[in-house]
């Protein structure tokens, strides 16, 4: 587990994220992180749970209209 401070910036509240975090997440300057709260907290993430959401809608009909889409792209 990693330990951070809180810093203020203007307004808000800041943080360093801790250099092997950056590189095992392969993060870049001015990405962009979701925030996702839960009974615990909440849990910063790089990835996007939206997307995750799409791409198993799109992957059920995808599979369901498999030969429609297939014909539709010709």
């Amino acid at each position: 587990m990693k330990s951070i401070k809180l810093r203020k910036v203007g307004n808000s509240f800041g943080f360093t994220v801790p250099k092997e975090l950056i590189e095992k997440y392969n993060l870049k300057e001015g990405e962009e992180l979701h925030v996702i709260e839960n009974n615990e907290g909440f849990t910063l993430t790089p990835y996007n749970p939206e997307f995750t959401k799409w791409a198993t809608a799109f992957n059920k009909t995808n599979k369901k209209y498999k030969n429609t889409l297939k014909e539709l792209s010709k």
